[in-house]
């Protein structure tokens, strides 16, 4: 039924909002857990040594509570919002509904699910981007001098930011390199429990590339991903969680009345070369093996 005829009839429009709702909740319920919290993290990107790096390789992940500070918080929130509302052009912006639907700035941010080619244009979230702590940590995570593979923001809004199924970042073709990718996820606004904090599997990366299947997104098959091994990541604004691009995560929906913004910017080793077609769908995709989730 068209989007007309479900207007015409607000009555079959309110059941299939409630069906969608209840089958989030559901998908948050059976996918995620809440009781495993992830308690090892360092306090500053400085403490980030030989045997935090050692902890990263051996389970995917490492988390740093103050990355950014208060005033590079404000800045960057501040640098988001301008390009949601129109204010920068040239960054790209992934819009839930079309943009004649909107029709304040409210119901354009609510709309917003991603923002991402940013620091090309904004000058603010460069900084962030190229910070000193950042690269540093890179740097000896990667091995090499690192470079900027992807940058965007992720945005959940309140009462229905959706479910980001359990993937991998690297099965996402632009960021499929011959040699490990690391991503770093930067909280913008607390992100807690009930708002959809990044979930991740422990240990997940060292499987290596899984097939991802277009089911409610690009995303590994629901009945693969270990759940009962799910640990959630709370941040406070300007925490981060830093992790392999093979590590298996994903974030539940936001059924709270809080924002849920973040940053996420992914590096490479200055040596990594792209895979090719041929090898991304090897690793990455059923292509070659025809197998069904």
């Amino acid at each position: 039924m068209s989007n007309n005829a479900q207007q015409r009839d607000p009555a079959l429009h309110a059941y299939k909002n409630a069906q969608q709702e209840a089958m989030a909740k559901e998908i948050a319920r059976t996918m995620y857990r809440y009781d495993r919290i992830a308690e090892d993290r360092l306090a500053t990107p400085e403490e980030l040594d030989n045997e935090a790096v050692r902890k990263f390789w051996s389970q995917g992940f490492l988390v740093v509570d103050r990355v950014l500070d208060a005033a590079e918080v404000a800045r960057s929130t501040e640098a988001i919002m301008d390009i949601v509302h129109g204010k920068l052009t040239g960054p790209k912006v992934q819009l839930v509904k079309r943009p004649e639907e909107l029709h304040s700035p409210e119901e354009r941010e609510l709309a917003t699910r991603k923002v991402h080619n940013y620091i090309q244009h904004e000058p603010r979230l460069q900084a962030v981007a190229y910070h000193e702590k950042i690269l540093a940590m890179m740097a000896k995570l990667l091995g090499e001098a690192p470079k900027v593979a992807q940058d965007q923001a992720i945005l959940k809004p309140p009462t229905g930011g959706a479910e980001k199924p359990w993937h991998q970042d690297m099965a996402y073709g632009n960021l499929a390199y011959d040699k490990s990718v690391v991503g770093i996820w930067i909280a913008l606004d607390p992100a807690e429990l009930d708002n959809g904090c990044m979930h991740v599997i422990p240990g997940s990366h060292r499987s290596g590339g899984a097939p991802h299947y277009a089911v409610r997104d690009w995303q590994l098959c629901d009945s693969g991903v270990q759940v009962e091994t799910d640990v959630a990541v709370p941040l406070e604004p300007g925490g981060a969680l830093l992790f392999s691009g093979l590590l298996h995560h994903g974030t539940p929906p936001n059924f709270s009345m809080k924002r849920r913004r973040a940053l996420q910017i992914h590096y490479a080793g200055e040596s990594a070369q792209k895979l090719s077609p041929e090898e991304y769908k090897r690793m990455f995709t059923n292509i070659m093996t025809n197998a069904e989730c």
